[in-house]
């Protein structure tokens, strides 16, 4: 059987954000279904649901107290059914998001484990004896501020939580745990989904001697921390060894259902893209992972070469998947404003370059619009980090605004009543109405782009060469035994002049913008790219050109 995710475009949909269908602010599965043809419409192979289960909502979702229902905000378990079978209809695969490394404080499984140290489920999540002094047993902070160590009193112990306090931590390793998690799998996979996104894959274990982490290095130039927790290098709260046999039961697990696929987040800022070669390699873990190595600021040549250089060097037989945007990071139209004159050349680089990237794609709801990073105010705020470290920390609520379906004032279309995050008027000028009746529109190009994707086999799952040229030029080759395809991007707000020497009277192919071939010489305007069919062609430029 052809493993149909290796090199697959995956669409991210946000469900409380997508379509609202009975009115009550809140995007929900029925809302999903209406907006499919949508998602077929653009050409991508599967869809990925971030959190349908029971929860109490502290974190989105991200904190479940049912991991074998859906949670009634999104609908039923009978509405899903009816998701996968329209889904499948429409030839998209379909994988939902997997919060195992903690639970909601609701979860049953947590509700008997705080109750002594005696039950059944006493060991089931991470508890730990206080200090003589009653403080806690090491240095460990949660992601969301503050430390990672509550206090029970019925136990007279602290239990972890690396997120927030309703969110603690399952003990991997007790195999009991291990054992229910993946009988949720299981639950789901026989429901009939293909797959699993695994969120904070690399939380799974942490430290049983329990260490207190080393400080962090940073640099000289960032003199304080936002969040305490970037202050720490997390050896041991975190990515620990134990983890990859684990991911081996998984994946056995999965091999039971031929066809299903996995993609892990990794979130370590030190030893990210090691752990995704580690849980990638070797064909008896994870299918695919992603780190968050191209989800911040960075917007250069280097920085996108040496990732993917690194990542097949460290795993040849490992397979990545990247992204620009998710619900957890600013929207990349945003972050990388800076790199260009105008927003629609942008958006039009940003993706023409993740397309053609070796591995699989994810792409956010939205990305197709061009939706840039909403600027939300305090009062506004849902997102737990935002307002603990407000403003100079804003949340992740920004990108999790609700889609611009209609024409006219907010929240076009989304809902018939006030919407859980507002849509700003930024937002509504890039509906998907307006879009689609424009031939040159972003969301239009996204779909000629992932047209052009299909039509060249050899991006999906073809090698790929870094071409020796400097700043602000990202140029690489896309080989297979069919032929190749030479890419060339220009990372700046400024043209640039390319030598071409090769390929005489070939032109840019179809999808390219903002890019003129004459004779030896190719010149790209600001976030101009260009793709020739031929492995032929030497490249040549030596760095930026003067204005």
């Amino acid at each position: 059987m052809t493993d149909w995710w290796r090199g697959a475009v995956i669409y991210q949909v946000y469900p409380r954000s997508f379509q609202d269908s009975n009115g009550d602010g809140i995007g929900d599965l029925p809302g999903i279904i209406r907006r499919l043809d949508h998602i077929a419409s653009l050409g991508v192979d599967c869809i990925w649901l971030s959190p349908i289960n029971q929860s109490p909502q502290k974190d989105m979702g991200y904190d479940v107290s049912d991991y074998k229902e859906v949670d009634r905000l999104f609908g039923s378990l009978e509405d899903f059914d009816q998701l996968i079978e329209r889904a499948h209809a429409l030839g998209l695969k379909v994988i939902i998001d997997q919060v195992l490394s903690h639970s909601s404080d609701m979860h049953p499984w947590f509700r008997e484990s705080r109750l002594n140290r005696t039950n059944a489920k006493a060991d089931w999540y991470v508890w730990a004896d206080p200090k003589r002094d009653g403080s806690p047993p090491n240095n460990w902070p949660s992601v969301f501020g503050g430390r990672a160590w509550e206090w029970n009193p019925s136990r007279g112990q602290y239990y972890f939580h690396n997120f927030l306090i309703e969110q603690p931590d399952l003990n991997f390793h007790n195999p009991d745990v291990q054992d229910a998690v993946l009988d949720v799998m299981r639950f789901w996979l026989e429901r009939g989904v293909d797959g699993f996104r695994l969120d904070t894959v690399n939380y799974y274990f942490h430290d049983r001697q329990l260490r207190s982490n080393p400080p962090a290095r940073r640099p000289k130039h960032l003199p304080y921390a936002v969040n305490p927790y970037d202050m720490q290098d997390h050896k041991f709260g975190k990515s620990q060894p134990e983890n990859v046999d684990f991911l081996k039961r998984v994946r056995k697990l999965l091999d039971q259902y031929p066809g299903t696929t996995t993609v892990g987040e990794v979130g370590d800022s030190h030893r990210g893209l090691q752990l995704m070669e580690e849980y990638t390699s070797g064909g008896d873990k994870l299918h695919m992972a992603y780190t968050f190595d191209m989800l911040g600021p960075e917007f250069t040549a280097e920085h996108f070469r040496t990732k993917m250089a690194k990542f097949f060097a460290g795993a040849p037989n490992g397979w990545p998947c990247w992204s620009f945007s998710n619900h957890d990071v600013n929207r990349h139209m945003t972050r990388w404003a800076p790199y260009s004159r105008n927003p629609s050349d942008l958006a039009r680089l940003a993706a023409a370059m993740l397309l053609s990237f070796k591995g699989s794609v994810c792409l956010y709801q939205g990305e197709e619009l061009g939706l840039p990073e909403a600027d939300i105010l305090f009062e506004e705020l849902t997102d737990p980090p935002g307002i603990r470290f407000w403003p100079e920390y804003k949340g992740r609520d920004g990108a999790r605004t609700p889609m611009p379906w209609d024409d006219g004032e907010a929240p076009n279309g989304f809902s018939s009543v006030k919407p859980w995050l507002p849509v700003k008027p930024n937002h509504s000028a890039l509906n998907v109405a307006a879009q689609n009746a424009d031939a040159d529109s972003t969301l239009n190009f996204y779909r000629k782009a992932l047209a052009f994707r299909r039509a060249h086999p050899v991006f999906a799952t073809g090698d790929i060469e870094f071409l020796k040229v400097a700043e602000p030029l990202l140029a690489f080759r896309r080989t297979d035994k069919d032929g190749a395809v030479t890419c060339l991007f220009n990372l700046s707000a400024d043209p640039l002049s390319v030598t071409l020497t090769g390929g005489e009277g070939l032109e840019p192919l179809e999808l390219s913008h903002g890019a003129e071939r004459r004779k030896g010489r190719l010149k790209l305007e600001a976030n101009g790219f260009a793709f020739f069919a031929t492995g032929e062609m030497k490249v040549t430029f030596g760095g930026r050109r003067k204005r």
